[in-house]
């Protein structure tokens, strides 16, 4: 299954489900990325983190660690 931080700058995907446990998922969710929404990745820093997204209209920086919790398809 891929994650979030495997994707390459300009492709949309959806998340398939969230990884992850306690305050960590809460979080994520909390930033409104939940199971079945669209994500657009806009930008991914040299290194690979973080990872700049648009997710229900607004833009979100993610951490690798938080990218990888996050599988899409």
């Amino acid at each position: 299954m891929k994650t979030l931080r495997d994707i390459k700058c300009g492709e949309k995907v959806r998340v398939v489900k969230l990884t992850g446990e306690g305050p960590v998922k809460r979080r994520i969710m909390d930033m409104g990325i939940t199971k079945g929404v669209e994500i657009f990745v806009r930008k991914v820093a040299p290194l690979g983190d973080p990872v700049e997204v648009t997710v229900r209209g607004y833009e979100l920086s993610l951490r690798k660690a938080d990218a990888e919790m996050i599988q899409v398809e």
